[in-house]
């Protein structure tokens, strides 16, 4: 198996029928990652195969809600379909509110968990295991590291949301980056230098702000955002071979055009990599050191 990226959600805060919550599985002939696990990832990661006990660790890139409603599934899964004392998920996180999210994570459902231990004569519990780290704007830092696979972190502009990361996950195959939410930025187009594949966030800011009239929050949400045309710049300045685009504000169930929109809102902006307008498992392959391919769940343009 060459390395695969996995678009299990691409939605946003506002609960989509279409659209899973905000998430992605990086998935290697020995490993699957999991980064971000918003709402209904459990269920996004069955329909590829793979089972919350496979999983190697998650990754969290920041604490918005849309990012984490799916993580106490992923855990309480985990741990009754392991039947034979799983290992604890790993959650690998920013130093910050994710602590005390992950602290207080088992605690509505200790009655349950009790139940079911005491009833199935289990001694493990269902508990994660969070390893923190402290990430800069400047430098990148290792989080996880596996034979010859590790993921890297750095700092991205996603305020008044801090910290927020981006990803990037080294393999024999490849690199594949991760934005996170976030606005365009240095930092971003210094980390996927070299990368095969990038998965961001997209924002077209130009349709949403005509609509704050009637809105004024949609002034707020673009400004933590990812301008589609900024990012179409950025994408052609660093040379993104694929650029994957997920977190689609407004989502593709909006509107018949809106894919054409995303699209010509990259190409006007200078970019002409292979361009890929996620829907939920979408998956884009890694041919070893070549150009990545897609499946046919893949938008493609």
């Amino acid at each position: 198996m060459t390395t695969t990226v996995v678009i299990t959600g691409t939605g946003v805060p506002q609960v989509d029928p279409t659209c899973a919550g905000a998430g992605v599985l990086v998935r290697t002939e020995n490993h699957h990652l999991q980064f971000d696990a918003g709402r209904a990832t459990a269920m996004r990661l069955a329909e590829v195969g793979v089972r919350p006990p496979m999983l190697d660790a998650l990754f969290v890139t920041h604490h918005h809600s849309d990012h984490l409603l799916g993580v106490t599934d992923l855990v309480i899964s985990r741990w009754i379909e392991g039947r034979i004392n799983p290992a604890p998920l790993p959650i690998v996180a920013p130093s910050g509110p994710i602590e005390a999210f992950v602290e207080h994570l088992m605690q509505p459902w200790q009655a349950d968990l009790e139940l079911r231990a005491g009833h199935l004569e289990r001694n493990d519990r269902a508990n994660p295991v969070l390893s923190t780290f402290e990430a800069t704007h400047d430098n990148d830092t290792e989080v996880w590291s596996d034979g010859d696979v590790r993921v890297l972190a750095r700092r991205v502009h996603h305020e008044p949301v801090d910290p927020a990361v981006a990803y990037r996950v080294e393999t024999p195959d490849g690199v594949v980056v991760i934005s996170g939410d976030t606005i365009v930025c240095d930092e971003v187009a210094e980390f996927c230098a070299g990368a095969d594949v990038v998965v961001h966030e997209a924002f077209r800011k130009d349709l949403v702000l005509e609509f704050a009239a009637h809105l004024p929050h949609l002034r707020h949400v673009a400004e933590y955002h990812a301008d589609t045309k900024q990012l179409g710049a950025m994408a052609a300045e660093v040379g993104i071979p694929t650029l994957v685009l997920t977190h689609l504000i407004p989502a593709l169930s909006a509107s018949p055009d809106m894919e054409a929109g995303f699209v010509d809102d990259l190409r006007s902006a200078g970019y002409q990599g292979e361009l890929v307008i996620a829907r939920d498992l979408t998956t884009v392959e890694l041919p070893r050191r070549t150009s990545a391919t897609t499946t046919p769940q893949g938008a493609a343009t």
